[in-house]
């Protein structure tokens, strides 16, 4: 894998996104799916914890604006309201749970999202008072023992240790729980932020490859670059600041997702081609990418992985048959290296 990261160019972005997302929006968005509390509910109370902490949890796969309104909707309904309220889940049966989550599309995957869902509802009723504030406590309010925590702690479960945290405890939702505990529920106690990755998701990953911070020559699928991605916005927010603190990996969670959201999902899929790059707040960046991309007769294709990512072909493509025919995927890559 012959991939790179431009931290001088990702020192750029970082700096001209986080300024336009914190003023003017970024394609004239700076609201996110998790802003909107349901109706009746106080930022930073007891049932915005829980509903953010439960609604997080099954946001894999997922679109985003359609899962929140979901949660809203279910948290608003009186009949399914329960499914916010950790000793209710406690003591509901599994087969209701499945039901109820259905009412309003909350769950996607009916079975896996329930028992995602009242697993940790239980943890957090049986082992933390139903409290999710009260395991941030017990960690120091330290976010990186939060992300081991999530990843470790387990309970014994028809005789087989079984994870406290499913899904919670991934490599996306794990970090994205934690900035939405910060932007979102106000908790401002956490600690040590800084060693947190931002949480990558095919919206991060296609905006940091359209911005060409990462580059090389790939083939592979996706998630295989999650990683760099990490590591690109670790070492390309170091040194730089927001107002009177430093600026960290998560600061950049919002301004990328907005960027691909609204901006490089319009891409065209053959010729990678953006119309709303006249306006876009990363024209100066893309352009340069864009550039590179014709002078080279780049193409586009299409990663039908579940992540569902769109990403640029760079020649010359390597022939993996074996592994993409039984998939049934073709083969995604990244743009090439900057002339």
């Amino acid at each position: 894998m012959a991939v790179s990261v431009d931290v001088h160019r990702g020192m750029e972005v970082a700096e001209s996104l986080h300024h336009a997302f914190s003023t003017v929006g970024i394609h004239g968005h700076n609201d996110m799916p998790e802003d909107l509390l349901p109706a009746g509910v106080d930022r930073g109370s007891p049932d915005h914890v829980a509903f953010v902490t439960l609604t997080v949890s099954i946001d894999y796969q997922r679109n985003a604006s359609a899962l929140w309104e979901s949660a809203r909707r279910t948290f608003e309904d009186s009949d399914s309201r329960y499914l916010f309220d950790f000793r209710a889940l406690h003591e509901t049966p599994l087969s209701k749970v499945v039901a109820d989550m259905q009412r309003h599309q909350l769950s996607r995957k009916p079975k896996k999202d329930a028992l995602t869902w009242r697993a940790i509802g239980v943890t957090f009723f049986e082992k933390w008072q139903g409290d999710p504030v009260a395991f941030l406590q017990d960690c120091g309010w330290e976010a990186p023992c939060v992300l081991e925590r999530l990843g470790s702690d387990k309970h014994l479960e028809a005789g087989r240790l079984a994870s406290d945290f499913p899904y919670l405890k991934g490599p996306k939702i794990g970090p994205l729980w934690l900035r939405m505990l910060r932007d979102n529920v106000s908790i401002d106690r956490l600690r040590h932020l800084e060693r947190v990755p931002i949480p990558v998701d095919v919206h991060i990953a296609r905006a940091t490859l359209a911005v060409g911070v990462v580059r090389g020559s790939y083939s592979g699928s996706l998630g295989e670059l999650f990683g760099t991605i990490r590591k690109a916005w670790f070492e390309s927010v170091r040194g730089l600041r927001v107002g009177q603190r430093e600026m960290i990996a998560l600061d950049m969670d919002e301004p990328l997702w907005h960027l691909s959201r609204y901006g490089c999902t319009n891409r065209h899929k053959q010729t990678g081609q953006c119309p709303l790059l006249p306006t876009c707040e990363a024209r100066e960046f893309a352009s340069r990418v864009a550039s590179a991309w014709r002078a080279r007769t780049l193409r586009w294709t299409r990663d039908v992985a579940p992540v569902g990512a769109k990403v640029i072909v760079t020649p010359p493509v390597r022939n993996l048959r074996s592994s993409y025919r039984s998939s049934g995927m073709p083969q995604p890559m990244i743009p090439g290296s900057q002339p």
